[in-house]
């Protein structure tokens, strides 16, 4: 008995690292980027995260999620294949809020080896002169 539930852990070990070895896994390029100084005139600031799925499976994007409304987040729908990159756009939008320094945060959710990545914006508003 004691050598069948030995060689049942055993199998059920070899199983989920071989699971493991088949993962996609996502690299960013970069995970911040600063807008810089720019006009309450202008309050719509854009950038774009290049990611690479450098993993062994298709890499699925479930969630991206942004900490405050003003900052919006655009990501592809469907798998990215292994070696292939994609890419991830961010729109923050100043209009009504205070100038000044600001700080967001996207999360991104995936079924990569590493699921949960952040991704950040900053700048300065400045007054409308």
């Amino acid at each position: 008995m004691k050598k069948l539930v030995l060689l049942s852990m055993m199998l059920f070990a070899f199983v989920g690292w071989a699971a493991a070895q088949q993962q996609a896994e996502i690299k960013f390029d970069k995970v911040s980027h600063n807008f810089g100084n720019f006009s309450e005139k202008n309050p719509v600031q854009e950038c774009t995260f290049t990611f690479t799925n450098v993993g062994k499976a298709p890499l699925v994007i479930n969630q991206a999620v942004a900490s405050c409304g003003c900052t919006v987040p655009a990501y592809p729908k469907n798998p990215i294949k292994p070696g292939e990159k994609g890419e991830i756009k961010i729109t923050y939008n100043g209009k009504g809020k205070f100038p000044g320094y600001f700080k967001k945060t996207v999360t991104i959710r995936t079924n990569a080896i590493t699921e949960m990545t952040r991704l950040y914006v900053e700048g300065v508003m400045e007054e409308a002169k």
